[in-house]
Parts: structure tokens; sequence; C-alpha cells
């Protein structure tokens, strides 16, 4: 067993990551791997944040899905309302040009080029909205015919735009849309293409396709160039929309979400800080009650609980003050005829000699019993002051390995007849300590005399040392040492851990001294006795508020 007596040392308070209103972040923002911890550590300790987090992250994914669907519905929409029209301006052009075409019978190449010439004007003027016309040979063209008119291109366009899957659909004139081209007729098909504007931006655009049939050279194919970057704009204007829509809505989620998790919360939290209050003995201390919800059902149950505590605690308190009372006013009653009968024995202890053997030691017994009653009132007392918290201590600057050396001289005769020995270890380097000599004695006997009483004549070793923050004092015993359900009740007041034992009246550790001892000392479950922090103890440093357990281990056995 050992008593921890910390020299003045200067402790920096730790700031506290949790406090009664929110929560402190314990790293800081400024680097990716601070945020990453941060938001672990919130995730962790933060139900508000952990909740907002969730719907937000919902919220995201329930508005992408919908706004992905609802982006592809529009631009399917804006694609087809675009598409329809396109379609009927080319197959009017296609007519207009299928008119020229069928209205001229010339059959030698300058006339037929003068009439291609006309008819693709003449389509073009009909395809108002059109980008460009091409005019080219049919694939299924055949005879010797067949090059009789040349390929032709009005506009900024040329006949690369047009791709070999839409130029076999248009001269096979059937749907070909797993090659990459579509149809909305059995004549008219088109396809998706990439345009470069005046600008030399890419533009969406469309390519429509259709025949025409020149007399005496065969069928002849037309297509129609349409830029889309009109409905392109239209389809990003309505996408920026929904973008931002659903940057709001989630941000309004975020913000409705902490607001109601805050009136959540706000109840609990104060709950929180009220338990910690009562905890801390202001039993006073009570939870707000507002409304007939949940919320205010939970805080009347908290204060009637809270009010329950309250009155056992003070019947407890004032159970307490009777017993302390009680104690100190039969200790002091008993002064008086215990002075009367110390001074009468002391009376018949002096003149014990002219009495018979047997009168003599009985008058011996007798004063020796008075001297250990006196001693037990004096205890009595003592405890009684501790109870009411009205001890002093009397710190003075002593050597805690004089104080070791004065017990164990003072205990070596007892030792002696049980047959132990008494060793201390005192390696040096310690120095002076502040404590209540008296008291630290006391403490310390009466570790010594239980380790003689049960150590079984074994070796007992007596241990000083120090640090820069503390003196140590340990008694070391090697007998037959306590079970964990002992070590839990060894401070309580005048308890035995067998009571049938007899109990050796000399060197006895009697329970009321350890009790008186337990400010002090504390046992633990290795059987060392540490000071803890915040008890109130009998010697300490002048600038130390509180005590800290500095881990000191038992001794070696010593040979």
């Amino acid at each position: 067993m050992s008593a921890v007596i910390p020299r003045a040392t200067s402790t920096s308070p730790r700031s506290s990551d949790v406090d009664t209103e929110g929560i402190r972040v314990p790293y800081r923002w400024r680097s990716a791997r601070g945020v990453w911890r941060n938001l672990v550590f919130l995730w962790r300790t933060s139900l508000p944040f952990r909740t907002i987090a969730l719907s937000v992250a919902l919220t995201t994914a329930t508005v992408l899905s919908v706004g992905f669907v609802m982006s592809n519905s529009i631009a399917s929409d804006l694609f087809n309302s675009r598409l329809r029209p396109l379609v009927s301006e080319t197959e009017r052009a296609v007519t207009a040009a299928q008119t020229v075409f069928a209205s001229g019978e010339e059959t030698d190449s300058a006339a037929l080029e003068t009439l291609q010439t006309v008819a693709v004007d003449a389509a073009q003027d009909s395809a108002a909205n059109s980008y460009g016309v091409i005019f080219m040979q049919s694939g299924s063209g055949t005879g010797e015919q067949s090059n009789e008119l040349r390929a032709l291109a009005k506009g900024p366009v040329s006949a690369d735009l047009v791709s070999d899957e839409l130029k076999e659909a248009v001269s096979a004139g059937a749907d070909t849309t797993a090659t990459g081209a579509a149809s909305t007729s059995p004549q008219t098909h088109y396809q998706s293409i990439a345009l470069v504007d005046e600008l030399g931006n890419v533009v969406p655009g469309i390519v429509i396709g259709s025949t025409v049939t020149v007399q005496n050279l065969g069928q002849y194919e037309m297509y129609f160039v349409y830029s889309m970057e009109e409905t392109q704009q239209t389809l990003d204007f309505v996408q920026r929309t929904l973008v931002v829509a659903m940057i709001v809505l989630v941000l309004l989620v975020a913000v409705i979400t902490g607001f109601v998790m805050r009136a959540v919360i706000q109840p609990i939290r104060e709950a929180a800080k009220t338990s910690r209050r009562l905890a801390a003995g202001h039993l006073e201390q009570r939870v707000p009650e507002s409304g007939e919800d949940d919320i205010a059902t939970l805080a009347r149950s908290f204060n009637e609980m809270a009010d329950s505590l309250q009155d056992q605690i003070e019947r407890l308190a004032n159970l307490s003050q009777v017993q302390q009372r009680f104690v100190s006013d039969v200790s002091h009653e008993l002064r008086t005829p215990l002075t009367t009968i110390r001074l009468a024995g002391g009376m018949l202890f002096d003149r014990r000699d002219d009495f018979d053997t047997v009168t003599a030691r009985s008058v011996e017994l007798l004063h020796d019993q008075i001297e250990r009653f006196e001693i037990l009132l004096a205890d009595l007392l003592e405890i009684s002051r501790y109870d009411a918290g009205a001890v002093e201590i009397l710190r003075e600057s002593n050597s805690l390995a004089t104080v070791a050396d004065d017990v164990i001289g003072a205990m070596t005769p007892v030792a002696l007849d049980h047959g132990t020995r008494l060793v201390l270890k005192a390696p040096g380097g310690y120095g002076e300590s502040e404590f209540d000599a008296r008291r630290i004695n006391r403490v310390v006997r009466n570790l010594l005399g239980n380790a003689i009483e049960h150590g079984e004549a074994k070796p007992i070793v007596v241990s000083v040392d120090s640090n820069e923050s503390a003196v140590a004092l340990s008694v070391r015993d090697y007998g037959i040492g306590m079970t964990e359900a002992e070590r839990t009740r060894v401070f309580d007041r005048f308890w035995r851990a067998d009571p049938s034992r007899k109990r050796d009246g000399r060197v006895g550790a009697r329970a009321r001294d350890l009790a008186r001892g337990r400010p002090p000392a504390r046992r633990t479950p290795r059987g060392v006795v540490r000071a803890r922090q915040g008890d109130e103890l009998p010697a300490h440093a002048p600038a130390v508020r509180g005590w800290q357990d500095h881990g000191v281990a038992a001794p070696t056995r010593a040979g």
C-alpha cells in the first residue's frame, strides 16, 4: 500500500471539446485532413448534424433522380417539337423541287444543270429555316446517265455532313434506326449532327433527307441541314433553372431540418445541462416546462424525478447531521465522566504498590483501558469533525522518510513479538514537502500495524521515494492479502473482513483509523493506496488545489 503526496506543480486546464450549448470540433478546418476528421467527429457526436446530413443526402439523391428524368423528358419534348415543323418544311421543299424537275424535259447537260440549280433554289426558298441544302446522286441510281447531274450544295454546308447510314436509309426508303438514322415517313429520314457556325463554335444540328425523281435520270437525294442552337439554348436554360431549383430545395430542406432538430434537441440539451448541475449539487435546478407534447411530458417526468431525489437527499443529509450531532454530543458528554474516572484511576494507579498483587494488576488493567477509552473518545471526536468538514490541517515542512523511520522505530518491538522484520527502503533524492505530520504518521502507523498483524511473519518493506512532483510512501507485506470484495469495503467505517477473528489490541488497524485515513490515501485493486483528484487530504504541497494519481508502483520483494 502506498500514499502519494504531490508537490507544488503548475498545471494548465484542458479545454473541453464539448460545452453546454454545442460541440467544439477538435481539429482545424484549414486542411483537408482536419475537415474530414471534424466531419467524422460531428457525425459521431452530433445528432442534429447526422440528421441534417442524412436529410440533405436523401433529398439530393431524390432531386437528382427527378431532375434527370425531367431533363430527359424536356429535352425529348423540345427536340420533337422542333423536329415536326422542320420535317413538314422539308417535305414542302422537296415537293417544290420535284415540281421544278417535273416541269422540264431537257436532256443536254447545260439545261439539266440549270434545271438542277432552279430546283435547289426553289427548295431552299421553301425551307426558310434551313442552314443549307445538299443535292447528290442517289446510291441506288444505275445506268449511263447517273452522272449527268453533279452534286450541289447551297449554303455553308458540304456533303461530308451526310453520313453513310443516312444515305443508305434515304436510298432504301425504309426505317433504319438501328443504323443511326431515324425516319418520320418512308420517304423522309433524319439524323443529328454537329455544325460549326460562322464564329467557329460547334452547335447541334439535324440533317433531314428525302428523294426526288429527275426525268430520264432517275432518283436523286436532297438533304436539308437545320441548326438546333435555339432549341439547345432553351434546353440549357431549363436545365440551369432545374439545377438552381434543386440546390435551393436542398438548402431549404437542410435549413428546415436544422430548425426542426434545434426545436427537438434544445429541450434535451436543457435536460442534460440540468442533470449535470444536479450531479454537481445544485438540487434546486429544474427543466423548463411548456406545452403538452412529448417533450413537455419528458420535462415534467424529469422534474418529478429531481424533486424525489432532492427530498431523499435532504432526508439523508438531515439524518447524517443528526448522526454527526449525536456522535459529537455523546463524545462531549462522555468527557466529564471520563475525566473523573481517569483522575480516580490515576490516583489508584499511583498507589498500586500499596495493594496486593491481584488488586494491583486490576488497577493496571483499569488504567490501560481508561487510556484506551480516552483514545477512542478522541478518535470519535475527530471522526465527527471530519464528517462536519471542520478539520484543520496543520501543514508544515516535513520529511516523509523521517516520518517513516519514526513509525518503524515505534513499531519495531511489536514486529519483533510477531517475528516480522521491518525494512526501510529510501534510495534518496527525496525532499521535504508540506503535510500534516501527525495525521500522516497515524496513517503510516495504521498501515504498518495492519501489515504486521496480517503479514504472516514475513518481511515488510516500507519504501519512500520522490520525483519532481510528488513524494510517495508504500507499505508492502506478503501476507494473506484481501479479496476483490474486501478491497471495495476496506475503508468502510467499523468494518472487519472477519468479525470472528481475534484482534490484536497492540497493532490492530482499527476501521475507524482507516476511515480517518481515507482522505489522504485510497486502496486500489493492486493493493496500492493513491491520492485522487479532488480529495480533501490532510497533507499536500502549498500550491496544489487537488490531488493527482502519480501511479507509484509497489516495491520489489526484499530479501
